[in-house]
């Protein structure tokens, strides 16, 4: 029997493997990929984070590329690969854990791969887990090609023709943008009213100012953190006014509903599209683990990942304890805090 399992072998996994390590637990990686970094593999080509690289660094290794980079998908891949590597961290790939109970004293987690058997566990999935489209996007004739941002990979993928984007968030505007540069007529459905920040103020770049003012740092006990958690995130480093003003964009406002070739948005009743990209976000998904308390928006009830069911634990969820919970150097404050949580018990 293990001491931990960690369900996910991307940065919040790897993470949090680090500092097992340091408590010299007997643990396993797994993920359900047939690679290390597939999570961001598998995102559209021209991704970029927006997040320079010195921002980036993991726990025990910095990110390698000079400050000010803005990493590729693939050099984070990368990294992931070398972060496994330096620190020797167990992964077993291809793995699909698709139910975890609690026993009298471990945990059984069933996959078709076989069953695992662990003291505690930590899920670490991230929080984009099911890719969200609207219930009427069923109804919609299929010589309409939809995809979901979450399986877009370039305008190649596309029919001839005119394309809708529709989602108001960083995925959007960067997909509307490299899906209107040429002379395809796009419409965009969406909010238009969107907070939009730059990538640097004043020569220094927005995460500078961020860690400064200790903007990432309120914790979502706070007033201030509650009121950060529940306001739309603004979209970083994309001139989104300039997107909406090519001759070839069109906003359509909010679409609301369809029928065959027919999609119904607030500005305009649509004839002639081609093609849909959903932008349109993701929902969590924890019903594959028994007795979990879910909160109203799905995600399951906890301390800074100390999860309602003894053993089990969360890291890498949105505002997990404050705004940058989620992000790729912020995963190591919430992972040291889970180390230093289970060391703890260790010593009771």
């Amino acid at each position: 029997m293990l001491d931990f399992i960690v369900v996910g072998g991307a940065q919040a996994g790897l993470a949090m493997a680090y500092y097992l390590n340091k408590l010299n637990k007997d643990y396993l990686v797994v993920d359900k990929e047939n690679k290390i970094g597939a999570s961001w593999l598998n995102r559209w080509d021209s991704l970029t984070l927006f997040t320079p690289s010195e921002f980036n660094n993991m726990p025990g290794m910095e990110f390698p590329a000079e400050k000010g980079h803005y990493p590729s998908k693939t050099e984070v891949a990368d990294y992931f690969k070398n972060y496994v590597a330096k620190f020797d961290i167990p992964v077993q790939l291809n793995t699909l854990i698709e139910n975890i109970s609690h026993e009298e004293d471990h945990f059984l987690l069933k996959s078709p791969q076989g069953d695992l058997v662990s003291k505690n566990v930590v899920i670490a999935t991230g929080p984009f887990h099911i890719p969200y489209t609207p219930p009427f996007s069923k109804k919609i004739d299929q010589s309409i090609f939809q995809i979901h941002s979450n399986y877009y990979k370039n305008p190649d993928q596309l029919q001839k023709g005119k394309a809708m984007v529709v989602g108001a968030g960083d995925s959007g505007f960067q997909i509307l943008d490299e899906v209107s540069r040429d002379d395809r007529e796009v419409y965009f459905s969406g909010s238009t009213d969107v907070r939009v920040l730059p990538q640097e103020i004043m020569g220094k770049t927005l995460w500078w100012w961020f860690t400064k003012t200790g903007f990432l740092s309120f914790s979502r006990d706070t007033w201030l953190g509650r009121r950060l958690s529940r306001s739309r995130q603004p979209v970083i480093g994309t001139d989104v006014k300039g997107i909406l003003k090519r001759e070839n964009v069109e906003t359509v406002g909010k679409t609301k509903n369809a029928e065959g070739t027919i999609v119904v948005t607030e500005k305009k009743k649509i004839t002639d599209l081609k093609n849909i990209i959903w932008a349109t976000g993701y929902r969590p998904n924890f019903n594959w683990i028994d007795g979990l308390e879910l909160s109203k928006d799905g995600y399951p009830k906890h301390y800074r990942g100390v999860s309602n069911v003894e053993g089990l634990y969360f890291i890498g969820l949105p505002w997990l304890h404050t705004r940058g919970s989620a992000t790729l150097g912020g995963i190591k404050k919430d992972a040291r805090y889970l180390y230093k949580y289970i060391s703890e018990l260790d010593n009771s």
